[in-house]
């Protein structure tokens, strides 16, 4: 009887938290909802209800397709450099023995700074006439001013910076492997790659797809990286759908379309995290 109680004023105290993430949460996703089924513009005067005309626009709209194609790519090539980075770094870090602390706080250092910070940081680095990179390489190569570089150049930086979050998971993921299992498989004469590929990357796989996910959901809604950077240029060339998103509202005063982008990226990271929670049903059954 005394549980049941419990259990009710425990109840009761998770309304006003409840209420909280409604206001924070819930009601900014539906205003803006809203918001994307009207014309929208300061430029334009008054708002009025136009259905999903936004939507129709956006799926003919030549820069929202650029900017998603821009957006799948950043993310695919971040994600998988971090992926083989990070289980590399997870690996050599777990058999480090004396030292392993100051070893960790090497590699978490990028992680903990700001990632603005580490986006002008990089920017110095990567710039023609001052910075380390070019003098290091012997060539001018301007990185964030042409097309063909400027994409590339932010993907090292967001790996750069991303990588240490992907091998903190997979060292957790590596210490709850049974030693057992190495020693039995020491026994039966397995060794290295054997091994990595029988007994490590299986039982590490549900780890290494929590990271995936997690790493994807956010590069997919990219910002601050790309903004510091080259702020989408040059020649949209680096534009993602955050940035596109950023620029309708604010330089634009597109309320209305760039609502409707912002339910479209939004739309994305739902889908990642649907496929994650599939995914996740599918290697417990």
């Amino acid at each position: 009887m005394r549980t049941e109680r419990g259990r009710e004023r425990a109840g009761w105290y998770l309304v006003p938290a409840g209420a909280l993430l409604c206001v924070v949460v819930l009601f900014p996703m539906v205003y803006v909802g809203w918001l994307s089924l009207e014309r929208w513009s300061l430029l334009e005067g008054p708002a009025r209800w136009i259905g999903l005309d936004n939507y129709i626009r956006v799926a003919s709209d030549g820069r929202f397709w650029n900017a998603l194609g821009n957006t799948v790519y950043f993310t695919v090539v971040s994600v998988l450099a971090e992926l083989a980075l990070g289980l590399a770094i997870a690996l050599l870090l777990h058999r480090q023995g004396r030292g392993r602390a100051l070893f960790y706080g090497v590699v978490l250092l990028p992680w903990a700074v700001p990632t603005a910070v580490s986006a002008r940081m990089w920017e110095w680095m990567y710039n023609t006439e001052i910075g380390v990179i070019n003098h290091l390489i012997g060539v001018e190569v301007n990185w964030l001013g042409s097309p063909g570089w400027a994409m590339h150049a932010a993907i090292a930086m967001d790996v750069w910076k991303s990588t240490p979050f992907v091998a903190l998971l997979l060292i957790a993921g590596l210490q709850g492997i049974p030693g057992d299992l190495y020693r039995a498989a020491a026994v039966d004469g397995a060794r290295g790659a054997m091994v990595l590929r029988t007994i490590t990357l299986p039982l590490l796989a549900p780890v290494m797809l929590v990271a995936v996910v997690f790493r994807a959901i956010d590069a997919f809604r990219v910002f601050d990286t790309i903004y510091v950077l080259t702020g989408g240029g040059p020649a949209d060339s680096t534009e993602t759908l955050s940035i596109y998103v950023y620029r309708t509202l604010f330089h634009s005063l597109e309320f209305g379309y760039g609502s409707a982008l912002a339910v479209v990226t939004l739309g994305g990271a739902a889908v990642l995290t649907m496929a994650y929670v599939w995914l996740l049903g599918w290697r417990t059954q």
